[in-house]
């Protein structure tokens, strides 16, 4: 089952970061992207979250799942999502523990 668009549309408007985070669709699902970093994914209507220290930091202890099948398992965020304040924030944290996206060289045209 692929995510709908109105789970993606959620999360973003529950994370209050405006364009900030973009949600892009992804084979049927959905990766988010703050400021320009992966951060989170969403898969069968389920919020997954990049795994780094920001989660520790917060004292989230989160279940693990993988997203898709043969997936390595991620954290999944769903108390999070009534948690507003908190989402943006671990977004926000997350995306700061994460490199600088390397810049894309446009394809030369044979």
């Amino acid at each position: 089952m692929a995510t709908e668009a109105t789970f993606a549309e959620f999360v973003v408007d529950q994370a209050g970061l405006g364009d900030r985070l973009v949600a892009g669709k992804m084979f049927g699902e959905y990766g988010f992207h703050l400021d320009g970093k992966f951060v989170a994914m969403a898969c069968d209507n389920t919020f997954f979250l990049k795994e780094t220290a920001a989660i520790a930091a917060h004292g989230l202890t989160l279940e693990k799942a993988p997203p898709y099948p043969g997936a390595k398992p991620y954290p999944i965020a769903g108390d999070l999502l009534e948690d507003a304040a908190l989402l943006r924030q671990v977004l926000l944290d997350t995306a700061a523990l994460l490199p600088e996206p390397k810049q894309r060289h446009p394809r030369k045209r044979a």
